[in-house]
Parts: structure tokens; C-alpha cells; sequence
């Protein structure tokens, strides 16, 4: 792979294992060829776990393995496993704390980075590099500054004998004079008397009128230097520089999401209905719908991910085991007792909180007594709810009534069927998170040439769906069509057949529903929802009766409000139906019982839809395939993020009592809004994306920002900032946007980073924060995935009632100001100082006359995804607002609504972090509105 880092690792590792066992030499050849052959990176690495506990020890449990010479190595994104075997129980512990203790090293230390980078730089295996060295790692870096430039830096650093290159500890110095934030330097100075360092009360006074923080000591600040300053004089002066600022800004404590929201933080004595629960869809696959492995692991992974609510499809499988599987399709099966014991030891290893079992039943009812048999056994007292029944029979429990406990979630015999009935029939049509007879693959298949010529056609189909996916906006997971590819396939599907027909076992697949078809589906009477026959299966009353508070039954359109122990299935095209048809009904109905949603049927690849559809109705389990990532798992996860990632996050208060429609342009008129306003500062070591199409021709990344507001209908929409030209390293934008939020409790605020081309943009990452986890004031904003990768805001939350709103300045000019903005000359003077060019310079601004714009300027504003400053703001449609389409089909076509955003300079003041007695030292001049009266947008805490 050319990883030559990742060989180095594995390389220490293995000398590291060979030390640890008690022989440098003995064995060292044998670990390193060994290690060289794993498929397996460093960083993807998730744990090691030791002794038989993967699906594939399990399976082969007959094998004479020795438990103490086992181990598994979980990496990648779906976690999938590596399991090995050593010749004795000592070598295995020696690769597992080997191994343990790499991961806990790569990501600890920036050093370690640091060491990486030089490694990577020095060609020639010298320890040193040289001036050409430095110019080809600059522009892995995305580093383009001007050579003159860099040579002169070169040449300060280099100050030992060996003129000409540079030592790993002269690359340190080299890189630190690069890296020297101008923005943070310009933030320092702001708050220091423009001083080159801050003592302990100016950095308290950062903190209480940037930051936001309350009861700031002097204690607490000399505490912050001691930890981040790195220059002794500076720690014996008791005062903090530039290089320690700039780790204290830099470190978790100034990241964008708050650290309190780490731990659980809401109140969890409410009713199950009052929270969202996260979700999961056909939890044991690993991938697709038709082909993919089914395995116990990912129960353990979604579990420990925070998920609270699993699936488990039961059929008959053989020696009267039942088996867990998707049905009807090629997936591999599991039984049901190992997923039952892996739910079981997971369940409850990160949090407490009330774990569902989503009970798909498809068995006979001799199985259905040993689902019950196997149930009882393995959980033992975590089904025992009836302390919670007892409380209060009229409404759902909470969740702190109900720690340690699982719920089976499932069919329960009707009450008219006598105590002593062992079993009964019961409605089996909201079954449906089982696949439907669109794509049944019916019947046993043989072993015979046809199953064979189907699952390859299968195969090829599959491929052909993710490249087509791939071909489309990364950040958009719909940007293809689903449907033409399973028509496609299911025509294929029916020419395969046609040549087999003297094979047994035949293929039937049914013809795709048409849309016009699901308009007419009904679920009265005794007919399901597509005009046939309602169907229904017998249920045992071993199973029946483990079902207590999460009863399924049989969906419908009426809502019409049942026991609170009901739960209502839907699939996301019925429940898209109801929000836009029912959605104050939907939501009032949420307000006593729990509805699931489920992806559609059409989704064969486990693609993902939006949750906050559903959400924005208050349902609790919207179910998402968790193996798939990607935008709407990123949303899932910033969603539950906000407590904790405990599985349960409290709805809003009018979302659990009163009406309103969340459809509406003003949905709580009584309710005062927030005003969001965030400048976008600069970005930091933002990588160009790796399977760009000028990627490979060395071109340097050009990037913008996007930041978007997913919530309620009125409050999607999102901006963009410019794009900066050839810079990944330190790009600079100094712009704001500003966003009117109606329920901010339940919006999401997402970053996202572009790397403009000429012929569209790339994906760089992104960053989904709720927006009741934001921090305010100056903040870093890492890219999920990303060690380095990051962009620096400043955050400001103004009230806003009735349809006033308050006068904000655009913060891009705050710093400007504090440094006496009025003072032309001065402010020119800094700008030469840090700015490397106008391209990426601070606006221009009071007491500076305004230049002609420039032909550059202009050039930075190439095409709709690169738009100029001030654009209007994009207000969309729900459902495209949170799936970003570029395109339109013929049944519907993407629409656009724009809202002006307003002239810029006449939201000009005072900044209400702008200290007072710095305003009336620097003379600065206000505008009338200031002087009129005071600034009525006070500055509100987020997350409180």
C-alpha cells in the first residue's frame, strides 16, 4: 500500500512484542512477516478482545482452540473482526497488550504525528531533511506559501553544524514557526493590551466575556497555564504566550460541543414517550439486504454505540433452534441463542438505560417456546418489570425506572382468549420491517445452477448500485435512483429463471409496487393495507406473555389513541404520509405511545432516511441501519450525542404536551426564537480529499465552508462562505451567518468543509453538533474522523420575540474593533502583518476606505457551489433541506425558497462580547442604533 508508517508501527510493535516476551531476537522475523500480511491498519483498529468471544470463535466452538491462546482485533467501520490464534496463552497476551498499547499511543500524543511526518518526509532514510524535502512536504500539507518565504524559515531553524537540513527536533521548530496561528495571535493581543501573552486576569477575562463562563477564578487560570503553557519563563511569570494559548484553544476544552454533555444531563424520570430512543433496523446484518453477513457482533457494537433499541428476526431454523436472519434473502444465519447472549453481556456495559428487543416472529410455535425458553434463561431478572407496572398503570415508565432492564418488544394474545389458552392467532401485518413480496427470493433454494446464476446477478447489480452511489455527492445518500436498479434487477432476475426452469427450486419475485398502487393502501376491515386478506400467525403464550409493555400492533392511519402500552409500526413512506397529511395528529399521538419507524423495503442497499422527519413529530424509535454510514447516521449520532450518547434524549416540552403543527411557518408564535450567529474564522489542516478527480495531479485543496440548520421545515436552510484558493494549511474566510431558529431543541447544526473544482466540489468532512450542545463564543470544530482537521468559529445565541430581531455585528470584525478598528493606519498594519494575500484577508471595515475589487476577488467567486459573501440564504423543503439534492426526477422536482438576508452594513454595533470600558477606551464610533439605546440581543448560554 505504500503505508510506510503503518509498516513502521507494526514494526515497533513487533520488536516491542519480541522484548516483552524476553527475547529481542527469537520469534522477531516470524512477527514481523506475520503482521506485514494482516489487512489491517493501525488507526482502524476499534479493540482487542481476548479469549473465544467473536461470531467466529462461536461457530466453531467444536475446534480444539484454547481460550487463552485467542484473540480478535475489531477495525474498520463495521467492525469487523480478525480472529487469531497463538501456540500459547503467553504470546497472546503479548500481542494484546502490544496492540492495546499502540492504539492508546496514536491517538494521545501530537508528537507521535509529528515523528510521523518527518518519517514520511525523509526520502532517503537519512534523518534529515533538506530544503526539497520541505517544499514536497509542504504540499502534501496543502501548504502553498511562497518559497522566499519558507526558505527563510528554513534557515532560522536550522542552527546546528550540519548546515543545509534539518534535524527531527529542527523540523519541530521549523513546524511551529509555520503553524503560527495569525488569527489566535490577533485573539491573544485582543485581550492582552496587545501584549505577545496574557496574564492569569486577562485570560479570566477571555473566558467570562468570550467564553462565556461563569465563576472563572484566579485559581482556575493559573491552573490553565500550568497545563498549557510550554515556556518556563512563562509559567515562573505566571503568564500565558502564544504557543500555549494556542493549545488551551486547541485542546477539548474549547471544542465546539459541550463537555458536559459527555454525561448524562436531561431528566429521565419522564414516560418511554417523551423521549427519542435510538434506534436500529435489522441490527444483525453487516450490510446489504440480500447478500450480506449476519453476525452477533453488531449487536455488541450498536449496544455499546448507545443504540437502545435493537431487531431480532426469528425463523425456524434446524435441531428446533431457531435462527436469525433476513428472510426470504441470500444473508448467512445466526441463532438465535448466540444473539440473545451477546445482547445480554452488552447490553448495559456503557449505560443502564432500558434496552428494547424489536422481536420479529416468524416461527412455529414449538420455536416460539424455545425464543420464550431462551429468553428467560439468558436474562434472568432484566425481564422483571414489575416494580415499573405497578407505579402507574395509565402511562409508560421512565427510563431511570427501568435501569438494567430489557423489554420485549413483540405480539401479545388478545385479552378475550382465556388465561389457559397456550396459544392463539394474532395479526401478523405489521410484521413489516420484514423485506416485502417485491423482493422475497420465495422458497427453498437448491444448490443447483440457479441459485448460483442468481445471487451472481445479484452481485452484479450491487455493484453496479454503490458505484453509481460513489458517482453522486458524497453528502448526499439518495443522489441515486434505487428504484430503476431494482426494476432493472428484478427483470434479470426473471431472465435467469426462464433458462433454469427444470430446476426445482424456482425463483418468484413479484412485480415492483408503483406509487400509484401505495396510494391505495387501506387497514380496515379484514384487509391489510395493499386490499388482501389480512394474514395472521399463531402465537405462543410463553412468548405472548414476556411482552408487557411494548405490545406491536397493527398500524393505522387513523391514530386513533389505544393503550399506552401499544406500539405502532411504520414504514417511512406510510409515515411520510402521515406527517404530511397528519402531522399535528401524529405528533399528539406520539405524546402517550411509542411509534416505530423502519426504512422502506426499496433500500436493499441499507441505505439510510432522514431522521428528523420523524423526529420533528415526536416519533421515538426512528430505526436506522447502523451499518451503513453516512450523513443520516451522522445526524442519529449528533442527535444522541447531546446525553450522553445514552440512547435517550428528552423531546421538547410542547413536543410532550399541547398541540401545534411543526409544518407551520411560525409553529410557536408564543415562544420566543434564537437568533444563531456564527463567523466562520479560518480552518486548519484540511486534507485535500483522497479520491479527488485533480487529486492526483497534486492540486492543493480549495475550500470553502457550508453550515446548515436541520430542524423544523422553517429552520433548514444553510450558507456557504467564499472559497479560498490553494490552502488547506491555514485558510482564512473572516465571514458570519447568522440563522432564526423556531425550536432550536430539536434542530441540528452541521459544518461541512468542500474542496471547490472546476467542475463541482468534493467532501472533505463534516461536524454535526445539536444545537443544545453548542459552546459559545471561540471554538474549534474537528471533523469527525479526522485527527488534525478542523475550522475555528466564533458562536453568539441571541433571543429573539415576536418579530423583532435584534441588530448583531457581523463578528468578522471583532477583533478589529477591540483592536482600535478606527485607527486606520494601525488596522492596515496588522493586516500586512499576517495577511499572506487579500484573498483570504479580513474585510475591510470602519476608518479603512473600501477597495476595488479585485479580478482575484472575483475569480473566488467561480460557481454556484463557491458563492460570493452575502448570499441568500437557501430555505428548502424538509426533505431536501436534510438530503442536500442536486437533481430532480420526473415525479418531483427539488424547489428552492430564498429569504434576503438582508443589508450587512446596517447591522453594525456594538458587539455585546465587547467589553465597555475597552469601547470607550479605543473612541470607537457606534452606530445610531447604539446610541439610541441599549443592545436588546443579550448573549444567551447554550447548553446550559
Amino acid at each position: 500500500t505504500g503505508d510506510i508508517m503503518v509498516y513502521y508501527q507494526l514494526l515497533i510493535c513487533a520488536c516491542w512484542s519480541s522484548i516483552a516476551s524476553g527475547s529481542l531476537f527469537q520469534g522477531f522475523k516470524d512477527h514481523v512477516l506475520f503482521f506485514l500480511s494482516l489487512p489491517v491498519t493501525i488507526d482502524s483498529l476499534y479493540k482487542v478482545t481476548e479469549g473465544r468471544q467473536s461470531d467466529i470463535f462461536h461457530r466453531h466452538a467444536e475446534g480444539n482452540f484454547d481460550p487463552s491462546c485467542c484473540f480478535t482485533i475489531y477495525h474498520g467501520n463495521h467492525m469487523e473482526s480478525l480472529d487469531l490464534v497463538t501456540s500459547n496463552a503467553e504470546e497472546a497476551r503479548t500481542w494484546v497488550t502490544g496492540l492495546r498499547y499502540l492504539m492508546a499511543g496514536i491517538s494521545d500524543e501530537d508528537s507521535l504525528w509529528m515523528k510521523q511526518t518527518f518519517e514520511e518526509a525523509d526520502k532517503n532514510g537519512d534523518g534529515l531533511l533538506n530544503i526539497e524535502e520541505i517544499y514536497q512536504l509542504l504540499h502534501k500539507l496543502n501548504v502553498n506559501l511562497p518559497r522566499r518565504k519558507v526558505k527563510q524559515m528554513f534557515q532560522e531553524a536550522d542552527t546546528d553544524d550540519q548546515q543545509g537540513t534539518l534535524t527531527f527536533e529542527e523540523f519541530s521548530v521549523f513546524y511551529k514557526m509555520m503553524s503560527l496561528r495569525r488569527d489566535l495571535y490577533l485573539l491573544l493581543m485582543c485581550f492582552s493590551e496587545k501584549k505577545d501573552h496574557l496574564t492569569a486576569e486577562e485570560l479570566g477575562n477571555f473566558l467570562r466575556v468570550e467564553q462565556k463562563m461563569s465563576n472563572v477564578t484566579p485559581e482556575h487560570c493559573v491552573d490553565i497555564i500550568n497545563k498549557f503553557e510550554v515556556a518556563e519563563e512563562n509559567k515562573q511569570n505566571g503568564v500565558l504566550g502564544i504557543e500555549g494559548f494556542t493549545s488551551y484553544m486547541r485542546s477539548p476544552v474549547c471544542d465546539v460541543f459541550n463537555p458536559q454533555h459527555n454525561d448524562v444531563n436531561q431528566d429521565m424520570d419522564q414516560p418511554l414517550c417523551n423521549y427519542f430512543i435510538a434506534s436500529s433496523h435489522n441490527t444483525y446484518l453487516t450490510g446489504d439486504q440480500l447478500l450480506s453477513h449476519s453476525k452477533t457482533d453488531m449487536y455488541a457494537w450498536v449496544l455499546q454505540a448507545g443504540c437502545r433499541c435493537v431487531e431480532v428476526d426469528c425463523w425456524d431454523g434446524p435441531d428446533g433452534e431457531p435462527m436469525v436472519q433476513h428472510g426470504y434473502t441470500l444473508t448467512s444465519k445466526i441463532t438465535f441463542k448466540s444473539v440473545i447472549e451477546t445482547i445480554n453481556k452488552y447490553a448495559f456495559v456503557n449505560n443502564e438505560f432500558p434496552v428494547i428487543l424489536s422481536i420479529e416472529n416468524h416461527c412455529s410455535i414449538q420455536q416460539q417456546k424455545k425464543i420464550a425458553q431462551h429468553l428467560k434463561e439468558i436474562f434472568g431478572d432484566k425481564l422483571d418489570v414489575g416494580e415499573a407496572l405497578n407505579k402507574d398503570p395509565k402511562q409508560l415508565p421512565s427510563p431511570n425506572s427501568l435501569k438494567g432492564k430489557i423489554l420485549i418488544k413483540g405480539k401479545r394474545l388478545p385479552p378475550y382468549l382465556s388465561a389457559d389458552a397456550e396459544e392463539g392467532e394474532v395479526s401478523d401485518d405489521d410484521s413489516a420491517d420484514e423485506i416485502e413480496d417485491d423482493f422475497k427470493l420465495k422458497n427453498s433454494m437448491s444448490n443447483g445452477p440457479s441459485q448460483h446464476q442468481v445471487e451472481s446477478h445479484i452481485r452484479k447489480k450491487l455493484d453496479s448500485l454503490m458505484k453509481e452511489s460513489q458517482i453522486g455527492d458524497k453528502e448526499d445518500t439518495d443522489s441515486f435512483s434505487i428504484r430503476a436498479l431494482l426494476r432493472a434487477t428484478h427483470e434479470g432476475l426473471q431472465r435467469n429463471l426462464r433458462k433454469v426452469k427444470h430446476s426445482k427450486s424456482r425463483l418468484k419475485c413479484q412485480s415492483v409496487e408503483t406509487d400509484d398502487d401505495r396510494q391505495q393502501e387501506t387497514s380496515g376491515g379484514q384487509f391489510n393495507r395493499c386490499g388482501r386478506r389480512r394474514k395472521t400467525i399463531k402465537l405462543s403464550r410463553d412468548l405472548s406473555d414476556l411482552v408487557v409493555f411494548t405490545n406491536s400492533v397493527a398500524s393505522q392511519e387513523c391514530l386513533d389513541e389505544g393503550s399506552p402500552y401499544n406500539v405502532l409500526s411504520f414504514s417511512e413512506t406510510r409515515a411520510q404520509h402521515l406527517v404530511h397529511q397528519r402531522s399535528e395528529r401524529f405528533l399528539t399521538f406520539n405524546q402517550r405511545q411509542l411509534s416505530r419507524i423502519y426504512p422502506s423495503a426499496y433500500r436493499i442497499d441499507s441505505s439510510n432516511f432522514n431522521p428528523q422527519t420523524y423526529w420533528n413529530v415526536g416519533c421515538q424509535l426512528v430505526a436506522l441501519n447502523y451499518q451503513t454510514d453516512g450523513r443520516m447516521m451522522q445526524l442519529n449520532r449528533a442527535k444522541f450525542m447531546a446525553n450522553g450518547a445514552s440512547g435517550y434524549v428528552l423531546k421538547p416540552g410542547p413536543m410532550c404536551k399541547g398541540s401545534f403543527n411543526p409544518l407551520n411557518d411560525d409553529p410557536l408564535p408564543a415562544n420566543p426564537k434564537k437568533q444563531l450567529v456564527i463567523k466562520i474564522i479560518s480552518g486548519q489542516q484540511l486534507p485535500k480529499p483522497p479520491d479527488s478527480m485533480l487529486g492526483d495531479r497534486g492540486e492543493i485543496i480549495d475550500p470553502f465552508v457550508e453550515v446548515e440548520i436541520i430542524g423544523l421545515p422553517v429552520d433548514c436552510c444553510k450558507e456557504q462562505t467564499r472559497v479560498v484558493d490553494d490552502n488547506g494549511f491555514n485558510p482564512v474566510w473572516e465571514e458570519t451567518v447568522s440563522f432564526t431558529l423556531h425550536m432550536p431543541e430539536v434542530a441540528l447544526v452541521r459544518f461541512l468543509v468542500w474542496d471547490h473544482d472546476p467542475i463541482g466540489r468534493d467532501f472533505v468532512g463534516q461536524r454535526t453538533v445539536a444545537f443544545s450542545s453548542l459552546m459559545p463564543g471561540y471554538r474549534h470544530v474537528y471533523l469527525e474522523g479526522m485527527t488534525e482537521a478542523s475550522i475555528f468559529v466564533h458562536i453568539t445565541v441571541h433571543d429573539i420575540y415576536g418579530k423583532w430581531s435584534p441588530l448583531v455585528l457581523n463578528p468578522s470584525y471583532t477583533i478589529m474593533h477591540l483592536l482600535g478598528a478606527n485607527k486606520g493606519r494601525q488596522l492596515r498594519g496588522f493586516r500586512g502583518l499576517f495577511n499572506k494575500s487579500s484573498k483570504s484577508s479580513v474585510d475591510t471595515h470602519t476608518g479603512v476606505p473600501p477597495r476595488k475589487r479585485s479580478i482575484t476577488d472575483h475569480l473566488l467567486r467561480r460557481t454556484a457551489s463557491a458563492p460570493a459573501k452575502g448570499r441568500k440564504k437557501s430555505k428548502m423543503p424538509l426533505a431536501e433541506a436534510t438530503c442536500d439534492r442536486k437533481h430532480s426526477t420526473g415525479d418531483s422536482q427539488t424547489t428552492f425558497v430564498e429569504r434576503r438576508a438582508g443589508n450587512r452594513k446596517a447591522l453594525q454595533h456594538r458587539p455585546a462580547s465587547m467589553p465597555l470600558d475597552k469601547l470607550l477606551h479605543s473612541h470607537l464610533s457606534l452606530s445610531t442604533s447604539d446610541r439610541e439605546g441599549p443592545d436588546p440581543g443579550a448573549d444567551t448560554v447554550i447548553g446550559k
